[in-house]
């Protein structure tokens, strides 16, 4: 018996690797991106300069207002602004600092802020979803027709819902009570129900149909299976209602003049009218401010991060 000796196999040599480019190469300053990195660097310093310049001017002395207008920080900053806004100082230290002897109660302000943003944000954010869930979802009569008509209320200025609001509130006995200040912003908006209907749309039918073959309803879904997804979106939508409430003047003057619902914004006003009108107390509204924009501020720093997730609609992983 003979064995035939098999050929000795050629083993190919392995593929070279291709040549990596050189580290940064895909970061290079074309002149495209330059222009852009130039757009964004002013709108960026646009944005931020009036909040630096409201912080300079509570850092100065109210005497060098004037005289530090042409400066970039201030000659001789000193805290004696936020002092005497917090009514830290007698009437006396006020009066020698330049202010005008008023002060703020930041405590029950803030608080009245927080209360007023928290119930508008909460349940504005939980009605839209709601909403959009309904126009998203559900199949009845005359559902485009409905949505058309709230997307349209988009373009209708709030001033004009300002008076009808006010008369309805008053005929209610709400007036100066944190109820009647929510009121009109409780339940939903128009930008934020399409919001939420527009990510709606995107979640997978798929997930939906799999609890509707467990046995789950659309309410039991809606609860356990959708508001999960939609963490993203919702915090979005959450936080651009509080920072809108937040800031709201009109409203909360008309109808929260007891100071035991007055906000921020409004306790900022008043506190402008008790300075003299030939001399304004800028640095001590300036330190008001400042110290007004601290609460929002911090939220938006510890949140922010949700809204940039969620602008992509892309909640579903």
């Amino acid at each position: 018996m003979t064995t035939t000796a098999l050929p000795p196999v050629q083993l190919e040599p392995a593929p070279a690797e291709p040549p990596r480019p050189p580290r940064g190469s895909g970061r290079r300053l074309t002149p495209a991106r330059l222009i852009g990195w130039t757009i964004l660097v002013f709108a960026l310093v646009a944005t931020l300069f009036p909040f630096y310049w409201m912080v300079k001017s509570a850092l100065t002395p109210a005497a060098d207002i004037i005289g530090d207008a042409g400066n970039l920080w201030p000659t001789n900053p000193t805290m004696v602004n936020f002092a005497r806004v917090l009514g830290l100082l007698s009437a006396e230290e006020t009066r020698a600092a330049g202010g005008s002897g008023a002060s703020i109660n930041f405590a029950l302000y803030v608080w009245n802020s927080i209360v007023y943003c928290a119930l508008i944000g909460f349940f504005q954010t939980l009605f839209c979803a709601m909403g959009g869930y309904a126009f998203a979802r559900l199949r009845f009569r005359g559902r485009e027709f409905l949505f058309g008509l709230l997307i349209a209320a988009l373009m209708v200025p709030g001033i004009f819902t300002l008076l009808p609001n006010f008369v309805l509130v008053r005929d209610l006995g709400l007036l100066n009570t944190v109820w009647g200040m929510v009121a009109p912003s409780l339940l939903m908006t128009p930008f934020a129900l399409f919001f939420l209907r527009q990510f709606f749309l995107n979640i997978p039918r798929d997930v939906e149909e799999a609890a509707m073959i467990d046995g789950a309803g659309k309410i039991r879904i809606f609860w356990r299976v959708v508001l999960p997804m939609s963490q993203g979106p919702l915090i979005t939508i959450g936080l651009i209602t509080v920072v809108w409430a937040w800031k709201d003047y009109l409203w909360p003057l008309l109808i929260g003049r007891d100071e035991s619902v007055r906000t921020v914004t409004v306790a900022l006003g008043v506190y402008l009218q008790q300075s003299p009108n030939t001399q304004p107390d800028w640095t001590g509204l300036m330190a008001a401010s400042t110290l007004s924009v601290i609460p929002v501020a911090l939220l938006l720093v510890f949140l922010g991060r949700r809204i940039v997730e969620s602008l992509n609609f892309t909640g579903i992983k």
